[in-house]
């Protein structure tokens, strides 16, 4: 299936040890992209509110597993899958961090004409637990 305009509602809370749990709320036109290998692609250009403004967001959803992979100002790419820790480089422009994701809770509802994706984690920077994180992605069709 071919790319196809989109609108992403980006619901994400950070929680941090000792302090107050940190909502953002983004929405952002994008593609949505079925691939012959069964994957759906989600993609947006990220804005200065998210502080990754020349940054782009790309979802790859599959089965059992979501890669969210940056790339401009930040690079990275974090693996989200259930029950199976995974480490990757976040580099920023300020330098570059190791991440752990440790994935809790992983849902996708998604079909050609939207959907949910929703992800709970938690993250570990340079080994050291930095927080509980959540996001929840809802995807529409842009009208024609």
């Amino acid at each position: 299936m071919a790319e196809k305009k989109v609108i992403i509602f980006v619901k994400s809370r950070q929680h941090y040890e000792g302090a107050e749990p940190e909502d953002m709320e983004l929405i952002s036109e994008g593609t949505m992209e079925f691939t012959e290998d069964g994957a759906i692609l989600l993609s947006y250009e990220e804005t200065e509110l998210t502080g990754l403004e020349g940054t782009r967001t790309t979802f790859a959803i599959r089965e059992d597993t979501v890669t969210l992979t940056r790339v401009g100002q930040v690079n990275s790419q974090m693996v989200f899958q259930k029950g199976r820790p995974h480490s990757s480089l976040y580099e920023t422009p300020w330098g570059t961090m190791t991440v752990d994701i440790a994935t809790s809770q992983m849902a996708s509802r998604l079909t050609e004409r939207g959907g949910v994706l929703e992800i709970q984690y938690t993250i570990a920077v340079e080994h050291q637990i930095a927080g509980r994180n959540q996001f929840k992605i809802r995807v529409r069709e842009t009208a024609r």
